[in-house]
């Protein structure tokens, strides 16, 4: 009875919320990851040649890193509102939108990453035998990714928070949620469906972290020994 008081008195915590909603919250954050996941991968696919192109070719560096910058700056609304007649009210409306923003911050990371690779490292490769497809892959790549992983947390954190707008047009995730309940002001749903919003974007964010110790070893190996020689 004392749950279904909470409901009642419209608590912002509620355990009876909690148990009655279970498989409208699992279905909810279910669909979030998966936008997520989905905008971020196609994202990093696309940044990629983009990222390529503005380093090796520098005439095309402004145009590229401009046309992201401006993609970025693009309210939300608009930007669904000027894919909808491409994809119609669909999760591929929200997933393209999620991409075009996520390019500013993976095509800049990745640019920053491969301009950082020391000049003497690349002589060395070339002077080794590398073409410029094993100097980029065996080479570049592995000394960029601390770079590339950092664009990707904060693409990914960035994705979680903004899919949440996907709810406009019912495609949302946990946003859906928090939309549905604003109208009553339902504080138990509105609390719930925000906290595990901040949840999934910290637990991406520790995952992509734990992704890029395991790829970037002598990062850690660095790091103990500067350690070591204070």
């Amino acid at each position: 009875m004392a749950g279904r008081d909470c409901l009642v008195a419209n608590d912002w915590i509620c355990g009876e919320y909690l148990r009655s909603r279970s498989q409208e919250l699992v279905d909810a954050t279910a669909q979030h990851v998966q936008i997520t996941v989905a905008s971020v991968a196609i994202g990093l696919v696309v940044a990629f040649p983009l990222a390529l192109l503005a380093r090796g070719r520098p005439r095309f560096a402004g145009p590229v890193l401009g046309l992201t910058t401006v993609l970025y700056t693009i309210p939300s609304l608009a930007m669904f509102s000027l894919l909808l007649p491409f994809f119609g009210l669909s999760a591929a409306l929200v997933v393209t939108g999620l991409v075009l923003y996520s390019l500013t911050i993976l095509v800049r990371n990745i640019v920053a990453g491969l301009e950082a690779v020391p000049a003497e490292t690349r002589e060395a490769a070339r002077g080794m035998g590398y073409g410029p497809a094993r100097l980029l892959w065996e080479v570049e790549l592995p000394l960029a990714l601390p770079a590339v992983m950092a664009g990707l947390r904060i693409a990914t954190v960035s994705t979680v928070a903004l899919t949440t707008v996907g709810s406009i047009v019912g495609r949302g995730g946990l946003g859906n949620l928090i939309e549905d309940a604003l109208p009553s002001f339902f504080k138990a749903q509105v609390l719930t469906a925000s906290v595990l919003c901040v949840l999934l974007a910290v637990a991406a964010d520790l995952l992509l972290l734990g992704v890029q110790r395991l790829l970037t070893p002598w990062t850690r190996i660095r790091t103990a020994g500067s350690r070591e020689a204070h």
